[in-house]
């Protein structure tokens, strides 16, 4: 595994980039955002990167849905994702992420009925081959992370989406925590693990790594994001399955609020793994 994390310093030179996340001790990075398809600068990013010893994880195209209801909104997110795809391609990074996307008019994210019906599963499978043709990427996959609001919302699911999309080049991301949704599943979130990450295999390209809390006082359920350590995650089982996968696979620590923050959990991760017996 290539543990990594964010640095929120981009001043557009891409050696002192891949230098501090060297001093980060982290083996995997996120894109950074200002970067485009086409810049000549590209090149010499993924150079930097590659002089470290550094796997480019994840190029993203968040902020988009391309399964809205709204024509114009869908039209420009799918061109935001074959252009992410285009550049994950150019810089060779493991994959290029979003959402499948959502049929709430809110945010791009939300939950709606419509997110589970059969014509928003046969769009999604649409979406990834019309951006597969017209990108035909050769260095990179595409990817839609596994989120709490759409059928795309556990292993099982994720997989029949697979085979009906037909393409090896459409992978698993992986985020446990967004596939908790019942206080059954948090208490035995261990032996769920054991089963779903041999099911999904080699084809997991990149995992997210937080904690998840129950809270203790709404008589709803409510599950909430912490600090790896603070939560019921069993990161000792996640880290010893995930370690049976591609000795390359990056594991990314994410939704912190600085570089301090990421430094901590960067230490909380190690210890764990050491205790484990597992290598970052």
């Amino acid at each position: 595994m290539r543990l990594g994390g964010s640095v929120y310093r981009w001043d557009g030179d891409p050696e002192l980039f891949a230098l501090r996340h060297a001093q980060c001790g982290y083996r995997s990075a996120y894109c950074p955002s200002e970067l485009s398809a086409g810049d000549p600068q590209n090149r010499l990013f993924r150079q930097a990167l590659e002089k470290r010893d550094i796997r480019l994880a994840e190029v993203g195209a968040w902020g988009s849905n391309p399964l809205s209801l709204d024509e114009q909104t869908a039209s420009r997110s799918i061109e935001y994702l074959t252009r992410q795809l285009a550049l994950a391609d150019e810089l060779g990074a493991a994959t290029c992420v979003s959402i499948l996307g959502t049929r709430c008019d809110q945010n791009w994210y939300g939950p709606h009925a419509g997110n589970y019906a059969p014509d928003f599963f046969d769009q999604g499978v649409q979406v990834a081959r019309r951006v597969l043709h017209t990108v035909n990427p050769k260095h990179t996959t595409l990817s839609f992370e596994i989120m709490p609001y759409s059928f795309l919302d556990s292993p099982e699911e994720y997989l029949r989406f697979l085979d009906a999309v037909g393409d090896a080049r459409v992978r698993v991301h992986l985020d446990p925590c967004n596939c908790i949704n019942s206080p059954r599943l948090y208490y035995k979130n261990a032996q769920w693990l054991k089963r779903i990450i041999p099911m999904l295999g080699n084809r997991i390209v990149s995992v997210h790594l937080k904690d998840l809390l129950l809270s203790p006082d709404p008589v709803t359920v409510q599950f909430q994001e912490v600090p790896i350590g603070m939560g019921n995650l069993s990161y000792p089982t996640l880290l010893s399955e995930l370690a049976k996968l591609d000795a390359d696979l990056p594991v990314m620590l994410e939704h912190l609020p600085d570089e301090a923050a990421y430094c901590a959990s960067t230490q909380k991760v190690r210890q764990l793994a050491d205790e484990t017996g597992v290598l970052l």
